[in-house]
């Protein structure tokens, strides 16, 4: 037997069962199970708004399900006025962007669209979300008016008298207050607040909350030039992210 670290003095008369080391009882503590990942199970739909101005989609559809009001399947969406962008392009990369940051955090996401080209209606857009059981559906869009001074961010959600989704409007208010909140914290841009509107068709036919974010005026030269650079849209995306995040966190 050796004593020491590396001493090479031998212990002679030493009983060789007294020098074995004696093995204390250690109870470990079960580790307690880990919370649950506020993204796990979690499916956002995001729905970039309009498709290109080549896409015709003047085509009737329902405004709500078994409504006799019948609206434009999709409409053109607006430009910006300095930038010379679309708007559903400036949509469809926001989206993009945000669908990448949402998968990196574990969330499930789904599109309505992922290029310019697809002909989907605003009723199909909801029936997508619906029928994939979305918790949300949040539909991305930039504004435009008349007024060139108009600027700002805005969320428009379905009021609580809406016969379609009425039952959502409480709690798509909460998710548009929350996301918007994210969104001009993250960007700088104005809160405009919310809006209750009952008139549009990719709202009435959702069944889920659901929220349309107004990034920005495209009109404005303040908001338009900002949303078309690139290092700002990727802020805009990482608003809208924490936002989504921050809804289902309070949520629980």
């Amino acid at each position: 037997m050796l004593t020491g670290c590396g001493s090479g003095q031998s212990v002679a008369g030493t009983d060789a069962a007294e020098t074995e080391p004696s093995v204390r009882e250690v109870e470990l503590e079960q580790p307690e199970a880990k919370a649950k990942p506020v993204s796990q199970d979690i499916l956002i739909a995001i729905d970039p708004g309009h498709q290109s101005w080549e896409v015709d989609m003047s085509a009737p559809e329902p405004n709500a399900p078994g409504s006799s009001v019948m609206k434009a399947k999709a409409t053109t969406g607006t430009a910006g006025a300095y930038s010379g962008t679309y708007e559903y392009a400036l949509n469809l990369d926001v989206s993009l962007r945000l669908r990448d940051l949402l998968e990196e955090r574990g969330f499930a996401v789904l599109l309505t669209r992922e290029d310019n080209e697809t002909a989907i209606s605003n009723a199909e857009r909801a029936m997508l979300a619906n029928d994939a059981g979305a918790d949300v559906l949040l539909r991305i869009h930039a504004n435009g008016s008349e007024d060139p001074s108009a600027s700002g961010a805005l969320a428009l959600v379905p009021s609580a008298e809406n016969a379609y989704v009425g039952a959502w409007s409480a709690e798509s208010a909460r998710l548009a207050e929350t996301v918007l909140a994210s969104y001009c914290a993250a960007t700088g841009i104005d809160n405009l607040g919310l809006q209750y509107n009952d008139t549009m068709t990719g709202i009435n036919w959702s069944e889920q909350p659901v929220a349309i974010l107004e990034m920005g005026f495209m009109t404005n030269e303040h908001d338009d030039l900002a949303m078309a650079d690139d290092a700002f849209r990727a802020r805009m995306a990482q608003g809208i992210a924490d936002g989504l995040e921050a809804y289902f966190e309070t949520g629980e």
